[in-house]
């Protein structure tokens, strides 16, 4: 894909004022949220399965998460874990500048490996990996014990800055995400899914 493709593909779904207000936030505190493909994406893939309950692992300052919360069925509810509380302030301001009711979404401060173990088995339709590279191998074990059958995971990231695909980069945090795609691949419980859109966004289906 040319350049110019790719460019007219990411930016094929425009965003508003409220999502631009958020990428404002996330360049402010250092934040790299989702591309506008990448969350385009997101937002169509949690319409498509008819998403009620999402958990979102790196909530940043609410660009992916206001994409999946408009991706959603009317009632459903985000729930988004994030190390940085500040970082959920944040997308608070993100999300009521949208017209979010605060009853749809569910922030908790504190790190993804010590949360998710709280939540309940099998009953999310959507989990979104986007925080720490070097845990992704264990957000999609929780990834696969919170999903419902038939849910969707989705981890952000998946070609790592054009590092995945370079067999010669061997840093740490892409090895770490070349396994995860590749398991995720070879995993036959999944129905994978690679998007070359934005920095990758990997998707997988669970079949059972």
């Amino acid at each position: 894909m040319s350049p110019q493709s790719w460019a007219y593909a990411e930016e094929y779904v425009t965003e508003d004022d409220a999502l631009r207000a958020a990428r404002g936030r996330a360049d402010e505190v250092g934040v790299s949220p989702i591309g506008a493909g990448g969350g385009a994406a997101l937002g169509f893939l949690a319409g498509l399965i008819d998403a009620r309950a999402v958990v979102e692992i790196g909530t940043g300052t609410g660009v992916s998460g206001l994409w999946l919360l408009r991706g959603m069925r009317p009632d459903g509810v985000l729930t988004s874990v994030d190390l940085e509380a500040e970082h959920q302030r944040l997308a608070r301001e993100t999300f009521k500048e949208a017209g979010i009711a605060a009853q749809r979404y569910r922030l908790i401060a504190g790190g993804a490996l010590d949360v998710l173990p709280r939540l309940t088995d099998g009953a999310y339709d959507l989990v979104l990996c986007d925080a720490a590279k070097s845990e992704y191998a264990e957000y999609l074990r929780e990834a696969l014990r919170l999903l419902r059958p038939g849910g969707l995971v989705a981890v952000d990231n998946a070609l790592w800055h054009n590092k995945v695909a370079d067999a010669a980069q061997r840093d740490p945090e892409t090895v770490t995400i070349r396994e995860l795609v590749r398991a995720v691949r070879d995993d036959e419980t999944l129905a994978p899914l690679l998007l070359p859109m934005g920095d990758g966004l990997l998707v997988a289906r669970k079949l059972a």
